[in-house]
């Protein structure tokens, strides 16, 4: 599943479609404003909350927390030791742990599971530009939940490098 998403999504208040391949609206992003912390709900075509992204209030490292129906889902953080390119980990709650990879500011990276590929994020095969591509290469993977991951870990990555006080 190729999705396309705009490079500018995480603006405090943005809403913004999220389309496949063929442009066809698949979900809907509502940001929303006027929170203590950052707040982004991933929504399918009915207008159901799919997942929701909050940046964690008090932590000694920047960390955002993805909730599904109210609960806890997963945490991404950057990892500590990470001296040649970017690497994040996302520690969903029933212990398992992805690998975030890659060059996250140019969108350029991958989610992994144990030394597998479940998405891909890239710019290279789109024209479209201020667009990134996620292309989810496990068929049994949950699209949001890497959807979020993907939006967690360029925000985290753009805090860090200083320009992601929207």
């Amino acid at each position: 599943m190729k999705l396309l998403v705009r490079d500018r999504l995480l603006g405090i208040g943005d809403d913004y479609w999220i389309e496949d391949d063929r442009g066809r609206k698949v979900f809907f992003v509502d940001g929303k404003a006027m929170r203590l912390r950052e707040t982004f709900e991933l929504k399918d075509m009915q207008g159901r909350i799919l997942v929701e992204i909050k940046a964690k209030l008090l932590a000694l490292r920047d960390t955002m927390v993805i909730e599904r129906d109210g609960e806890a889902l997963a945490k991404v953080k950057r990892k500590r030791l990470s001296l040649l390119r970017n690497h994040y980990r996302v520690e969903l709650v029933d212990g398992t742990e992805l690998d975030v990879s890659g060059k996250i500011l140019d969108r350029e990276f991958a989610i992994e599971y144990d030394g597998e590929m479940l998405a891909d994020i890239s710019r290279r095969w789109l024209t479209v530009r201020d667009t990134y591509g996620v292309n989810i290469v496990r068929e049994d993977a949950d699209p949001a939940l890497l959807l979020a991951v993907a939006v967690c870990v360029i925000r985290l990555a753009e805090k860090e490098r200083g320009d992601g006080d929207d």
